[in-house]
């Protein structure tokens, strides 16, 4: 079945009722092309794009089942459904991800953030509450949309943020998503691989990163909107995947204060290398790994010594 011949042509609006597509006519048409395509959640993707399409909340689609789609409503929507079909990603296609508190801008310049983060970021606001203290300054290293970064600035009460990246690219979309959150004043963006954009003697209390842990060997196994649309930069960390985790440790040290909280997201199955990795460089305490959502251990938390 193809978009336009039996699915939701220019044609389909007009005529009697058996030839108009109303919300949920098509809906249910496009979750089962989607699903031929591979994509799992169908239906659901096929609700976002066309809340996306008609400029709606998507479970406000639910008040209009039965509305007809105009002409302009559908050639709207069909292309994205075509993109969607060939495993863009969806976040991708519509421009947006909430995050927490967020609602972040994202392009295929940037990583997508995952509900996993939400975590980490968790875990860095409360340990900042404990300390009780309106000086504490905060770096997120890989910041990508800045999801960690922002997120800190604007729950945080930190007296200052400093977020990096690598790519051009992907500070422009944080630029943009630091308009929207209304945080300028607070966080600062700097380009450069880790450390680089820090001055020698530049140290914080908190350092956070996301950084890329996917093993390469792993690349055949990822779902096609990981593998074949985010940027390979921000996903893979070499063989084994701990290129960017070893440096991390190793360096993260020379600009965390003393007590100070290293935060760090790591791949499935690198908990507990990498909590090895830091223990073993002598620069830190209370090492600890903390598990994600669904029971997997995905942080690694230690204070600087």
């Amino acid at each position: 079945m193809s978009v336009g011949d039996s699915g939701p042509g220019a044609s389909g609006v007009g005529g009697g009722d058996g030839d108009r597509w109303t919300v949920l006519r098509l809906i249910l048409w496009s979750a089962d092309y989607l699903r031929e395509k591979g994509v799992a959640s169908g239906r659901l993707d096929a609700e976002h794009l066309l809340a996306h399409v008609v400029g709606v909340p998507r479970l406000q689609l639910y008040l209009g089942f039965e509305r007809p789609l105009t002409s302009a409503e559908l050639d709207g929507f069909r292309p994205l459904l075509k993109r969607r079909a060939s495993r863009e990603p969806l976040q991708y296609i519509v421009g947006r991800q909430p995050f927490r508190e967020l609602n972040l801008h994202v392009s295929p310049k940037v990583l997508i953030p995952r509900p996993e983060t939400e975590v980490l970021v968790g875990e860095i606001l409360r340990w900042a509450r404990e300390q009780d203290r309106q000086d504490a300054t905060a770096l997120d290293v890989g910041t990508g949309s800045g999801a960690i970064g922002l997120s800190l600035a604007f729950e945080g009460a930190f007296a200052s943020v400093v977020a990096t990246d690598v790519a051009e690219g992907a500070l422009e979309v944080a630029r943009r998503n630091r308009e929207a959150v209304h945080v300028k004043g607070k966080i600062d963006f700097r380009m450069g691989s880790l450390f680089e954009p820090m001055g020698a003697d530049e140290r914080f209390d908190i350092i956070a990163s996301n950084p890329p842990y996917v093993a390469e060997s792993d690349e055949e196994s990822l779902e096609p909107e990981v593998r074949d649309w985010e940027p390979r930069g921000a996903l893979f960390g070499g063989v084994d995947g701990l290129d960017v985790l070893r440096r991390l440790c190793w360096e993260a040290s020379g600009h965390l204060k003393a007590g100070g909280l290293l935060a760090l997201e790591v791949g499935f199955g690198q908990a507990r290398a990498v909590a090895g990795l830091l223990e073993g460089t002598g620069s830190y305490e209370d090492v600890r790994v903390v598990r994600d959502y669904s029971g997997k251990e995905r942080f690694v938390l230690a204070h600087g010594a």
